[in-house]
């Protein structure tokens, strides 16, 4: 077993620091909470919320403190993911490529039907009124929080136990799947897809003229002097202002703007090798796309403590039909589905589990990665307008971390050996 990088552990505790703060501070003072949540940054910017006119178009914005982090900073956090993803598809030995990642991903999507199965059935029988006020959040209970999900496989199994990779692999997949379903499902505002081939324009541009020129005019020079050009002189800048063009049109397009950086992302200079999902290892590599992930890792790590500060602040009296929905679908939906996909990925379609990993411990894997927290957060900041519902669903995203106490218990009763390595 690879080592992880430690960004993962940093994030966790920086993140639950602002979301303790958040709950405290929004049950004593909610108040003055939600105006510092809101608390306006500058007025008829050119990003942050839109105020629509009676033509409905938008005549200005304001940039709020909730905005600057959801949906501007929040998008370094979904660009670290994303090249994860993008390295796990393409590299040699990627993650994700090959049999050995059929089993997760077949589990993953179980992760993601069961929990929208068990949300959307239990609100249907609740009534249509329920059903009406919260189908919107049908995708809350599909996610799986990366860091915390590793922090307790590890935990339950042990750092050694093949069952902890096939978890990051899940985990992975899973915020992959959610990205797709946050641009396609949840537009931030009216659709303007033109405004997509500005960002495509932005990243085929950035990468013709910043990392295919450089390589087509080296070719067959071993000094490579055009790519170390560009390297030591540009760096990451070409990438930075195409990246801001690309979030801007995400913005403009109505897709979520925390999307933005993804279409820079695949553009960007890589390794030639995948040493597995936030190894350790990348920090000695030295391509752009792992030197730029580096140099984002503190920013990010600060960025995510004020994401848990500006979204986990809800009032407990909130709790209500979503939150348990939402939990409902993360507790029963997530272990039950990756359950029984792994199990029809590892015995009826052949494609077998990792050695040392048993069925049962699919079960185990679906309980830790029931863990929804930072994405579901997001989730539902953006599948509900503020108000009781929103903060009904966000608070089924906190419980969530229940799913770490049932993952122990889930361990110790189906026998789980941890392998410490």
């Amino acid at each position: 077993m690879y080592r992880v990088w430690n960004f993962l552990a940093n994030y966790s505790l920086l993140l639950i620091l602002g979301a303790a703060i958040a709950l405290i501070w929004a049950n004593v003072s909610p108040d003055s909470y939600h105006h510092f949540v809101e608390y306006p940054l500058l007025d008829h910017s050119f990003i942050g919320h839109p105020h629509y006119g009676p033509d409905g178009l938008v005549e200005y914005r304001t940039l709020t403190l909730h905005y600057l982090i959801n949906d501007v900073l929040m998008a370094f956090f979904f660009a670290i993911a994303a090249k994860e993803v993008w390295e796990a598809i393409i590299l040699k030995n990627g993650s994700l490529r090959g049999k050995k990642a059929a089993t997760p991903l077949v589990a993953t999507l179980g992760g993601m039907i069961g929990p929208i199965a068990v949300y959307l059935g239990l609100a249907a029988f609740l009534g249509s009124d329920v059903y009406d006020a919260v189908a919107r959040g049908w995708a809350i209970p599909t996610a799986t929080d990366i860091a915390f999900s590793y922090l307790v496989g590890r935990l339950v199994f042990g750092a050694g136990h093949p069952a902890v990779r096939f978890l990051l692999l899940l985990a992975i997949a899973d915020d992959a799947g959610g990205l797709i379903i946050l641009a396609i499902f949840y537009p931030s505002g009216a659709l303007a897809p033109l405004w997509l081939l500005v960002s495509l324009g932005a990243a085929l541009s950035v990468f013709l003229l910043a990392n295919w020129l450089p390589r087509y005019l080296d070719r067959g020079m071993e000094a490579r002097p055009n790519s170390t050009w560009m390297r030591n002189t540009l760096g990451f800048w070409p990438y930075a202002i195409a990246a801001a063009v690309s979030w801007y049109a995400f913005q403009e397009s109505g897709i979520h703007p925390a999307l933005g950086l993804l279409p820079i992302v695949v553009t960007i200079p890589h390794a030639d090798r995948a040493f597995g999902i936030f190894s350790e290892a990348e920090q000695y590599l030295t391509d752009l796309l792992n030197h730029i992930e580096h140099i984002l890792k503190h920013p990010v790590e600060i960025v995510l403590f004020f994401f848990g500060l500006l979204n986990a602040g809800v009032e407990f009296s909130a709790i209500s039909e979503p939150t348990w929905l939402v939990l409902a679908g993360l507790l029963i939906g997530k272990p039950a589905g990756v359950l029984l996909f792994g199990w029809f990925a590892a015995h009826i379609l052949k494609l077998g589990l990792p050695k040392g990993m048993r069925t049962i411990d699919l079960f185990v894997v679906g309980c830790v990665a029931a863990i929804g927290f930072t994405v579901a957060l997001f989730v539902a900041s953006v599948a509900f307008p503020s108000g009781p519902v929103q903060d009904a669903a966000k608070m089924g995203a906190l419980l969530s971390f229940g799913a770490a106490i049932i993952s122990v218990i889930a361990g110790k009763v189906t026998g789980v050996v941890k392998q410490d390595g």
